[in-house]
């Protein structure tokens, strides 16, 4: 670890679960306006959802440098949006008569395979949410939020093994003042 108190931050983009919470955000914004009435409620929640889910993985990647606590904090509020936005698609699926794609369908492993390719985004999958019916659409989104959730319960798990290892912004200080001390030769006053 370096001598900086101050760790680097804020590089949330190079993040595997920020970039899939960004096709879960677009591909929600996408599937509610096909096929969700403006004016239900359900429209705005699934939004917000998907929308905390990725920018609370903003938030805690800017405020880790400053408060481990809190960045694992809003990484677990990511992770339960996309758990409230993964509820309201199984109950959308549920209250059409649709089905859940069982996850090693066939239909689950081949979104499961595109999601292994260089550079995912939103692109990749655009054809599928902006062309296919309602139920496709939504098990597309559900095997996503599958794997951002799988994505983010290894990202909490690492960044508890990281504050226990390095500690907080306080502890750090602290070692870094005292390792200033122990540095520096005495003042001793010249006569």
């Amino acid at each position: 670890m370096s001598n900086r108190f101050i760790p680097p931050h804020g590089g949330y983009k190079k993040l595997l679960s920020y970039r899939k919470t960004e096709i879960i955000y677009d591909a929600t914004v996408a599937f509610c306006s096909r096929f969700i009435n403006k004016r239900d409620r359900t429209y705005d929640q699934m939004i917000q959802a998907a929308r905390s889910g990725k920018q609370n993985i903003v938030e805690g990647s800017k405020i880790s440098a400053t408060s481990k606590e809190t960045e694992i904090k809003l990484i677990g509020v990511a992770r339960a949006s996309l758990e409230e936005l993964l509820t309201d698609f199984e109950d959308y699926l549920r209250t059409q008569k649709y089905s859940i794609w069982d996850k090693d369908s066939k239909e689950a492993l081949f979104i499961r395979q595109l999601s292994k390719k260089d550079n995912i985004s939103y692109e990749l999958y655009k054809e599928f949410i902006e062309t296919r019916p309602a139920d496709v659409v939504a098990n597309i989104i559900i095997c996503l939020i599958h794997q951002a959730n799988y994505l983010l319960d290894k990202q909490l798990q690492s960044l508890e093994q990281e504050f226990l290892n390095q500690g907080g912004l306080r502890e750090r200080m602290f070692n870094a003042r005292l390792k200033t001390r122990e540095t520096k030769p005495p003042n001793i006053p010249q006569d």
